[in-house]
C-alpha cells in the first residue's frame, strides 16, 4: 500500500511540476519584469517607458515586440504592435466582474477573472474554456502561468 500512495505521490508532482508553461519575475536591479519558460531560460522582459508613459515588451534579443499603454478617453488598455496598430484591447467589465480582452474589431476573444477559492487569476477563452491560470508563487516572489 505505501508503494501504491509513493507512486501516486510522485506521479501528481510530475505533472505538476510540468503542468507551469512560463514565469514572471520582477527584476528590481535591471528595473523590469523578466518572463522565462519552464526551463529558467530568458524568453523576454517588459519595461515601462515613463517618457512615452506606455509598458513596452521585448524578446530574447531586446527587440520590442509590442507595447500596451492606457486610452483614458475610451477607459482601456490597448496593446500595439511596434508600427502602432492596435492588436487587443483590455477593460474591466463591471457587469460580469471580469476583465474583457478584445481583438482590433471589437470581438471578445477571451477574459481573465479572480479565483477567491483557489487565489488566482483564471484566463479564459472566447468559448469560455479554462484556458490556464496566474498563481502568485510568494516563495520565489513571481507569478507563474499554468497552462490547462
Amino acid at each position: 500500500m505505501k508503494h501504491i500512495i509513493t507512486l501516486l505521490v510522485a506521479v501528481i508532482i510530475c505533472f505538476a511540476a510540468n503542468a507551469q508553461n512560463y514565469s514572471q519575475k520582477y527584476n528590481s536591479l535591471m528595473d523590469r519584469t523578466e518572463f522565462f519558460d519552464s526551463y529558467g531560460n530568458l524568453q523576454g522582459w517588459a519595461k515601462y517607458n515613463s517618457l512615452m508613459k506606455r509598458m513596452e515588451y521585448f524578446d530574447r534579443y531586446g527587440n520590442m515586440t509590442k507595447y500596451e499603454q492606457r486610452n483614458d478617453l475610451l477607459d482601456r488598455n490597448e496593446t500595439k504592435d511596434t508600427y502602432g496598430n492596435t492588436q487587443s484591447t483590455r477593460n474591466y467589465n463591471s457587469l460580469m466582474d471580469r476583465e474583457d480582452i478584445k481583438d482590433s474589431f471589437g470581438n471578445i476573444i477571451g477574459y481573465r477573472k479572480w479565483n477567491s477559492l483557489m487565489e488566482r487569476y483564471d484566463v479564459y477563452d472566447s468559448r469560455n474554456n479554462l484556458i490556464g491560470y496566474y498563481k502568485y508563487n510568494s516563495l520565489m516572489r513571481k507569478w507563474d502561468f499554468y497552462k490547462n
